[in-house]
């Protein structure tokens, strides 16, 4: 990666002089991982420039907002391997239990520098602030998970993706360069600092206080290694078809990858770079949703405030829904009825034991699952709620960016007006019948309804 696009990636916290202690530290905790890292390589460069070793920091918190054990057994099985892969290059990795953003001020009082990935979310920016203000060595910010930096993407909240699109499009030559890896001069294995031990898995799962009510999902195993197998996967069999499989669900047409990018697993620059230089017919799609898409979601949740909150909505959007808040529902579901997929729609019954089951639903029924808990909630406002909560308690990648905008889009964030009836308003509506015009949805049912449970139809 060119020295330019590297600084535009880095931003200090404070404004403290490089300390006398004896570490650089970095504090890993949204990119999770060793490889393809820049904020890892930022730290490098510096413990390497000041010839002082490197420390890698991972605060685990039992609060984390909205995670279970499903999501804190994924995240573990890459921090395992992370670790492994960091003592190959001489790094220590110190994982210790507490919240993240003290744990690091009590670590950054042996350290001269502290750099640190970005986190997007309102609590993950907090954390960095706190860190920030009570270090008294430099807090070095080094965008991680964006192939273009977020502010340098665009300035301010954008309508849609149309108006995006170019502004980010004009930047990808510049940020699409690979990353300069190096090796640290100065090993740190040998510095004992206390670390919880990783290799117990199940013993440390079980030791946290987390809700341990929504278990494992046997198909996805967390980790670099995994990622870049599913990637390697996609690229030779499936990215050929990706514009016209990927919105069948009957298909086995996706990437896989979106766990992995939500826990930092796998680098989305490296990703693209990946996917760019082939010729493969569906490269310029997949680099949309990987590119334009999911980056479009960081610029929402960034200057947006208020992204997990219908009031974060459009004016228009707000507006309409309102209007329409007192329309007759023909079906209405409690949230438990939708958590156990008990409607008399086989194939939202199937998209909901999907994610509930298999943790990751299909992206083009992931919008008319949304569209549907707005149909038949009693007002948009508990849709909206309900919708997060599903979501987040049940997708590994949820509880991020995509998955606050994904909900957003289907109350109309990121859409425009469309004919207005009924419940909607002018908002996007979805039915069983579009449904059936893209893919045989009936066997889509069929793959899931053995795990679905019974209808429980509630008529009003």
């Amino acid at each position: 990666m060119g020295v330019n696009s590297q600084s535009e990636r880095i931003k200090p916290l404070n404004r403290r002089p490089v300390g006398n202690a004896g570490l650089v530290v970095y504090w890993m905790q949204a990119s999770q991982r060793a490889r393809w890292n820049p904020a890892l390589e930022y730290a490098i460069q510096q413990a390497n420039e000041l010839d002082r070793p490197l420390v890698v920091y991972f605060g685990l918190t039992d609060d984390y907002p909205e995670a279970n054990e499903r999501h804190y057994r994924f995240m573990l099985q890459g921090l395992a391997e992370t670790q492994q892969l960091l003592k190959e290059r001489g790094i220590g990795l110190i994982v210790q239990r507490g919240s993240p953003e003290k744990g690091i001020v009590g670590l950054g009082r042996d350290a001269c520098l502290v750099a640190v990935d970005r986190g997007y979310l309102r609590f993950q920016v907090e954390w960095r602030k706190y860190a920030a203000d009570r270090l008294d060595c430099p807090l070095m910010q080094v965008e991680s998970d964006a192939v273009v930096p977020v502010e340098v993407a665009s300035p301010k909240e954008e309508f849609t993706a149309a108006t995006f699109r170019p502004k980010i499009t004009s930047r990808l030559k510049q940020f699409m360069a690979p990353l300069e890896e190096d090796e640290p001069r100065v090993k740190s294995l040998d510095i004992q600092l206390g670390s919880l031990d990783l290799s117990s898995l199940e013993d440390l799962v079980q030791s946290l206080d987390i809700d341990h009510t929504v278990g494992r999902v046997n198909k996805l195993r967390g980790g670099t290694r995994e990622a870049e197998r599913h990637l390697s996967v996609f690229l030779s069999e499936r990215l050929e078809d990706y514009t016209r499989a990927r919105n069948d669900p009957t298909k086995d047409g996706l990437s896989n990858l979106s766990p992995y990018l939500h826990f930092g697993q796998i680098s989305p620059l490296w990703v693209a770079l990946q996917v760019a230089r082939t010729d493969a017919r569906g490269r310029d799609s997949f680099l949309e949703e990987l590119i334009v898409r999911r980056e479009l979601s960081l610029n929402y949740v960034f200057y947006n405030r208020r992204y997990d909150d219908f009031q974060g909505l459009p004016s228009w959007a707000k507006t309409t829904l309102d209007e329409h808040n007192d329309d007759r529902r023909e079906y209405v579901y409690s949230r438990e009825e939708l958590e156990r997929s008990l409607t008399h729609d086989p194939y939202w019954n199937a998209a909901q034991t999907e994610m509930r089951i298999g943790g990751k639903m299909h992206g083009y029924m992931r919008m008319y699952w949304g569209k549907k808990i707005l149909e038949w909630s009693d007002s948009p406002r508990e849709a909206f709620e309900i919708a997060l909560f599903l979501n987040n308690k049940y997708e590994l990648d949820g509880r991020d960016p995509n998955g606050y905008t994904g909900v957003a889009w289907c109350f109309g964030k990121h859409d425009r007006p469309w004919r207005e009836r009924s419940i909607f308003g002018k908002v996007r509506y979805m039915n069983a019948e579009g449904l059936k015009r893209k893919f045989d949805a009936d066997s889509y049912a069929a793959m899931w309804s053995t795990q679905s449970g019974t209808s429980g139809r509630t008529q009003k």
